[in-house]
């Protein structure tokens, strides 16, 4: 039986924006969160997610500016969706940084982009056991809605035989 308390992080996603939007991406000194990235790959095709990012303590337009996509083939068909967190109050500067970092983990793990390579190959599984994602708005290829119980070992420890645990 699963007894830990879920920690529940809801993000509601909008775009899609062209790289030229980014100067005006940016609502206020605090607009934070999270982007997705969508454009051409070599390998795996047109319009495919590319990258997801994280915006924290910086703008999301500043952020996603520092990353050169204009530098990439096809920039004109660069797509950007940007994820706000919400909930029913303000949270505290640390635990939004907190909450900022723990999403993109779960959310690059899962998804595994092709430009998130280096993050995808490692999960800080004991830090993401309990957080449970839900995607709203244009969330894109993203699943509406994961979980780190689903994604990480913590029910690795079940033995499964046809319908029933043992």
């Amino acid at each position: 039986m699963v007894t830990a308390k879920e920690h529940l992080i809801q993000i509601q996603w909008e775009g899609p924006h062209k790289l030229t939007d980014l100067p005006t991406l940016t609502n206020e000194e605090t607009d934070y969160g999270i982007y997705q990235i969508y454009g051409k790959h070599p390998v795996y095709g047109s319009d495919v997610l590319l990258y997801i990012g994280k915006a924290d303590y910086q703008t999301l337009g500043k952020r996603i500016s520092q990353e050169n996509w204009l530098d990439t083939n096809d920039s004109n068909n660069t797509k950007i969706y940007v994820g706000r967190l919400y909930g029913p109050q303000n949270p505290t500067n640390a635990i939004w940084s907190r909450e900022i970092d723990l999403a993109e983990r779960l959310l690059i793990y899962v998804h595994k982009p092709a430009y998130n390579s280096r993050s995808v190959a490692s999960l800080p599984d004991s830090e993401l056991q309990n957080i449970h994602i839900l995607n709203w708005g244009h969330h894109r290829d993203l699943l509406p809605e994961l979980s780190g119980l689903r994604w990480t070992s913590k029910l690795d420890y079940f033995e499964y035989d046809a319908y029933r645990y043992i």
